[in-house]
C-alpha cells in the first residue's frame, strides 16, 4: 500500500479509470459479436455504425490504440460486406429459381385449364 497521500491519490484514480477502460473495452467486445450473431441486415447496418462510434471514442480517449480502432472497423467493414454480398447473391439465385418454376409450370396450369373449360 502507498504511504504518501499523493500515491494514494494515483491508485484511486487508477482503480477508476481500469473500471471505466475495462467498460468500454468489453462494450466494443459485445457489440462486436453481436455483428456475428443471427439478426437481419438492418440491424447489422445499424450495429456497424454504433461500433464505428464507440471504437472512434475509444481511439480519442486513449483507451485502445488508433491503429487498433482502424484494424478492428476494417475488419468489421470486411465481415458486413461478405454478409451482404452472400445475401444478395442469395436474393438472385432465390429469384431465379422462382422464375424458372414459374416458366415451367405456366404453360402446364394453362393446359390444364383449357381442358377442364372443354
Amino acid at each position: 500500500m502507498p504511504t504518501h497521500k499523493s500515491c494514494v491519490k494515483r491508485l484511486r484514480q487508477e482503480k477508476r479509470r481500469n473500471a471505466q477502460n475495462h467498460y468500454v473495452k468489453m462494450t466494443i467486445k459485445s457489440l462486436s459479436k453481436k455483428m456475428h450473431s443471427d439478426i437481419s441486415m438492418e440491424e447489422k447496418e445499424a450495429l456497424l455504425t454504433e461500433v464505428y462510434s464507440k471504437l472512434d471514442k475509444a481511439a480519442k480517449k486513449h483507451v485502445i490504440h488508433k491503429r487498433t480502432a482502424s484494424r478492428r472497423k476494417a475488419r468489421l467493414a470486411a465481415y458486413f460486406n461478405k454478409i451482404k454480398n452472400e445475401d444478395v447473391k442469395e436474393n438472385k439465385t432465390v429469384k431465379k429459381a422462382v422464375k424458372k418454376t414459374v416458366k415451367k409450370t405456366e404453360p402446364k396450369k394453362v393446359e390444364k385449364i383449357e381442358k377442364e373449360e372443354k
